[in-house]
């Protein structure tokens, strides 16, 4: 399972539509895909109403989360559990201490999405995560592989990942 899809539904850095990725990942021998549109629920929302009257692609599991830019601390990957819908990780910018509290609130997991990427969006480059450390082991799950980052910055999240012993995810 792919678990960092970005459709171009809901993410305005995809260029590919659900469906067109739903078939992709499906001749790669993928069975399933966790979408997880820039602060956007766009992309799972369209496969949802399409699986809703036509059931053509109902044996490909599709998982909804989101990508959400903190103001603080990077992207995190949040995931909600199915039936629970809170429109507020629709608006960008809460701090990676409000994320965290109300993804596990509402039964909820999360992860920081590409730590060690480039930029402001790895929480690891950003002050909050560098002066709060603990932060990190509030958090569900790292993402170890990112097929944009650079070889490296996936090793360094892999160990990010032992040291804390926390269940490592891919996308």
């Amino acid at each position: 399972m792919d678990m960092h899809c970005h459709t171009k539904e809901g993410s305005i850095d995809a260029k590919v539509d659900i469906f067109s990725y739903i078939r992709k990942l499906k001749e790669e021998g993928f069975d399933g895909m966790l979408v997880t549109d820039h602060n956007s629920y766009d992309g799972y929302r369209t496969w949802k109403q399409k699986v809703a009257v036509d059931d053509e692609l109902g044996d490909f599991t599709v998982l909804k989360g989101i990508e959400y830019d903190t103001r603080d601390g990077g992207h995190m990957i949040a995931i909600l559990p199915d039936g629970v819908k809170c429109r507020l990780l629709e608006l960008r910018g809460m701090t990676v201490n409000r994320l965290e509290h109300i993804v596990h609130h509402l039964g909820g997991i999360l992860g920081p999405a590409h730590p060690y990427g480039t930029g402001f969006f790895a929480a690891m480059h950003t002050r909050r995560v560098k002066k709060n450390f603990d932060i990190l082991k509030k958090f569900d799950f790292i993402e170890t592989f990112n097929s944009y980052n650079h070889p490296s910055a996936n090793r360094k999240a892999r160990e990010l990942a032992e040291m804390l012993d926390k269940p490592e995810t891919a996308g």
